[in-house]
């Protein structure tokens, strides 16, 4: 009797993929991350029982994983992007899972695992973002992914504190998950082909720190840093210190999830900056949005403890103003990096993340040994205010 095998067509490599196929990823992932972007912090409070070592504990996390992340490159290299993607989604579910042990170590461990895999999902996305996505568009795609994220970075925060509370452990970490396998499969369905440019397995390896100093010798990708770094600031502050905020001042878990999930439904606006950089370009966006940053965060610390609602207020014009930075914030690396030099260059571009959970925390969690909560929108106003100084003189005039 013959034997016939038939296999399945998805198994080859799919399509190059386009703006649409990138959005439909990053709202899944969106999902899996945003479930808990409210319950971490919440549950670190309830577990210390203080803001400043809530603090502490997130610098220390957030060092750990600068490191790690040096090692995400290394990766791509020898496993390829495909399975580097996988591991950075395994690591969500093995965030959410250490989490669920409801310890201090299974906290610490599930941070460190949910900021890693991150790392792994940011750094192989932008890489096959730049193959794929002709420069011209750059500015269009991340606005059409960030949009289309907006149901899950709206939802998500509020859902997941809906069923930490109501439900248990169980529902919000097992909700997380489900998502996780969500993005898993559809990406192996996808199956995006590999660059030329980088075959695993065959290039020799490296110190991976060497890269830092390439990067730094030039300019154009420190001034694309130091743009998402601050920006990455005001969403770490947000999202860590507003529900925290909201407690503190009287009010619910729940109203801090409103507060999260009300500040990410405006990730639509994002799809209105394209034609703003079509006609005032981009480096006066990004100065503007910073500018503007400043002035909400001011009148968030003005406000002070006793006005949650009204803090909470200001904190969403601050939102708001964030979306230029979501849109195009990203745009000054794309347009800078070499082809050859994306996964190394991409890592340490990539720190920026991790440099913003450790510095405005560490900072923070001194300023609250003599300050109240609020203190922490001030500190963050000079930063914003820095950076479109920053951002004015120093971008690249044709971006």
């Amino acid at each position: 009797m013959a034997m016939h095998v038939r296999h399945p067509m998805w198994l080859s490599a799919a399509p190059a993929p386009g703006m649409g196929v990138f959005s439909l990823l990053f709202a899944i992932e969106s999902i899996a991350r945003a479930s808990l972007a409210t319950v971490v912090p919440l549950q670190a409070y309830a577990i210390l029982k203080d803001e400043q070592q809530v603090s502490f504990l997130y610098t220390v996390i957030a060092m750990v994983t600068l490191a790690a992340s040096f090692l995400v490159p290394a990766l791509v290299r020898r496993f390829s992007r495909r399975w580097t993607y996988t591991i950075g989604v395994s690591c969500l579910i093995g965030a959410a899972l250490s989490l669920w042990t409801y310890t201090l170590p299974g906290q610490a461990a599930g941070m460190f695992l949910r900021v890693f895999g991150t790392a792994c999902l940011n750094i192989t996305i932008n890489l096959y973002i730049m193959e794929h996505i002709r420069k011209k568009d750059y500015v269009k795609n991340d606005a059409r992914r960030l949009a289309f994220s907006t149901i899950g970075w709206t939802l998500s925060p509020y859902i997941g504190v809906w069923l930490y509370t109501n439900y248990g452990l169980a529902a919000s970490y097992g909700w997380a998950v489900g998502w996780a396998l969500v993005l898993l499969a559809l990406f192996w369905i996808l199956r995006m082909s590999e660059t030329s440019l980088i075959r695993p397995g065959t290039l020799k390896a490296e110190n991976p720190f060497a890269n830092i100093g390439r990067f730094m010798r030039q300019p154009r990708l420190m001034m694309a840093w130091v743009v998402a770094f601050s920006r990455s600031c005001f969403w770490v502050t947000f999202f860590v210190y507003t529900p925290i905020m909201m407690v503190a001042s009287g009010k619910t878990s729940e109203a801090g999830a409103l507060v999260i999930s009300a500040g990410n439904a405006v990730l639509v606006l994002t799809l209105v900056w394209p034609k703003i950089v079509e006609k005032q370009g981009a480096r006066w966006a990004i100065a503007v949005s910073f500018l503007a940053l400043a002035a909400t965060l001011v009148g968030a610390w003005a406000a002070g403890l006793g006005n949650g609602w009204v803090v909470a207020g200001f904190l969403l014009g601050g939102c708001i103003a964030a979306t230029g930075l979501d849109a195009i914030g990203a745009v000054p690396f794309y347009r800078a990096v070499h082809a050859s030099e994306r996964p190394e260059m991409t890592a340490v571009y990539r720190t920026y993340a991790d440099a913003s959970e450790i510095l405005p925390t560490l900072v923070y969690g001194v300023l609250l040994t003599w300050f109240d909560l609020p203190v922490v929108f001030l500190a963050l106003a000079f930063l914003m205010l820095l950076t479109a100084w920053m951002s004015a003189h120093f971008l690249h005039r044709r971006l």
